[in-house]
């Protein structure tokens, strides 16, 4: 079993050339350590609601689930982003009912959503940082200045929903 390396979700971004969202992960330990995972609008919707510490008005999916899991006993314990296959993240959700640990296959998206929702630690197995490794500036020019541009980002140049954060 691969180690694994806990990270923190450093922002919510968009795509510079498919204005799709990116959630951004940031090793703990090590802050060159960066993760970056495509995701859907509404799932980064929740992220940065979350971050920005807005409460939505009425329970949203992510606030649902977590009323649901508080009432039936439960927590979660950690989410694991623990496989990349055919450029796809997966991740699992551990979450603890008394003596008993369920672990829940998730999206990523998903798991982030509730690992912020009740402050747990976000893992990424070290395997999953190889694959995804960005490649090294002379491999290709586009994939060097998404490389740069990840590598710099600032937590002002975050943009949520069109607007800057």
């Amino acid at each position: 079993m691969s180690e694994l390396v806990e990270m923190e979700v450093h922002g919510i971004t968009l795509d510079p050339t498919t204005q799709m969202p990116i959630v951004v992960l940031k090793g703990k330990e090590d802050e060159n350590l960066i993760l970056p995972i495509w995701i859907g609008a509404f799932e980064a919707n929740g992220i940065a609601m979350r971050l920005q510490g807005v409460e939505p008005p009425r329970p949203m999916t992510y606030e649902l689930l977590k009323r649901i899991i508080t009432e039936m006993g439960g927590t979660v314990e950690k989410v694991v982003i623990n496989d990349l296959k055919d450029s796809t993240y997966y991740a699992e959700i551990y979450i603890n009912q008394g003596n008993n640990t369920l672990v829940i296959d998730s999206r990523p998206s998903d798991a982030i959503n509730l690992a912020l929702r009740f402050g747990a630690p976000i893992y990424v197995a070290e395997h999953v940082l190889e694959q995804s490794k960005l490649p090294e500036p002379e491999e290709d020019e586009e994939k060097k200045k998404l490389r740069e541009w990840l590598e710099n980002i600032r937590p002002e140049d975050f943009e949520i929903g069109g607007e800057k954060s």
